[in-house]
């Protein structure tokens, strides 16, 4: 009896060892890429039980025999990318590292807060409106540089950032908050960052020629001298969009629309800037051409024809008309 008994206590040790092996160093998952969310404050049984549901892993069982007879790793909760088969221990140790996936966000020179959100939203990392929130409301980021700022437009500087969704959209934003400081600092802007980074955004969305940015700001800085409007198109839209009326195009009632932002109406620079510009557009701002000019047209070639006088305005303004003509009637 003893005998027997030690036999089938054997055997089913042997079997118990043989399924934990085959479970620990058989390879298993997909072979597509496959996204797994791990969040934070997980118990290490929950991140068990989310591999093998995911069929990251074959069992919960061996995943967890390996974690606790492999000294107890702390696990890094984060997103993670499975696209090929692996065994329990791969896995494992790629949790242990923290391998997590980052999703990839470009945000080009002259991108608002708007479109940030929509990109933010298009990879998973959050919601538009969430986002909107924090850029609106967090200026407790910059309010060391620019006690004035209305948000976080003009200080979420145009990258190519990494991001996790661990991170939370406070987090983001700060980093593109951090990203901005030491690009200004690279820039030269040291003082005065309200007035600077508002007019570089407008010369960020008035012409993407870096060779007449410096030009651009010039003309809008002899507009100010005189008391001019700045009479820019980009901060209507900036408006419009602020107070959800824009659609894709310049209505007569937007150029008559009572905003501070819009520089028909109103002389001067507006509250705040209409976009995130980039770094040429930050030193065009802050050291702008001296120029005479006044005016400025699209040429419908990508640059600008540039004018000092109401008259030679006229003629460039009816160039660009017969430009845009014979483009839809060759």
């Amino acid at each position: 009896m003893t005998r027997f008994l030690f036999r089938t206590i054997l055997i089913a040790a042997i079997a118990v060892a043989g399924f934990a092996a085959y479970g620990i160093f058989a390879p298993a998952g997909p072979t597509q890429e496959k996204l797994v969310q791990l969040r934070p404050g997980s118990s290490v049984h929950h991140i068990a039980v989310e591999l093998a549901k995911a069929g990251i892993v074959r069992s919960q069982y061996a995943f967890l025999l390996w974690h606790y007879t492999h000294g107890r790793k702390p696990l890094k909760a984060g997103e993670y990318a499975f696209d090929h088969r692996a065994n329990t221990r791969e896995v494992y140790d790629r949790i242990v590292r923290g391998d997590v996936y980052f999703h990839t966000v470009v945000v080009p020179e002259g991108f608002n807060m708007f479109d940030i959100a929509d990109a933010l939203e298009e990879e998973g990392l959050g919601k538009r409106e969430d986002f909107l929130k924090v850029a609106r409301t967090e200026t407790a980021l910059v309010r060391d540089i620019d006690p004035q700022a209305p948000s976080l437009e003009g200080y979420l500087f145009p990258d190519t950032y990494n991001f996790n969704r661990t991170q939370s959209l406070h987090d983001i934003a700060a980093t593109m908050v951090r990203r901005f400081r030491q690009a200004a600092h690279e820039a030269g802007l040291e003082s005065n960052f309200h007035a600077t980074v508002t007019m570089a955004s407008i010369v960020e969305k008035e012409t993407g020629a870096p060779e007449e940015r410096p030009e651009v700001a010039g003309v809008f800085n002899n507009r100010l001298a005189k008391n001019m409007v700045l009479a820019t198109d980009p901060a209507v839209i900036y408006a419009a969009l602020l107070n959800d009326r824009y659609r894709g195009t310049i209505h007569q009632s937007d150029l008559h629309f009572d905003s501070p932002y819009n520089t028909y109406r109103y002389a001067g620079l507006p509250p705040g800037p209409i976009c995130n510009p980039g770094k040429a557009s930050l030193q065009a701002a802050l050291h702008p051409a001296n120029t005479t000019y006044l005016f400025f047209v699209s040429d419908n070639h990508g640059h600008h024809r540039f004018a000092r006088t109401e008259t030679e305005h006229a003629i460039n303004v009816a160039a660009y008309r017969r430009a845009v003509a014979q483009a839809v009637n060759p």
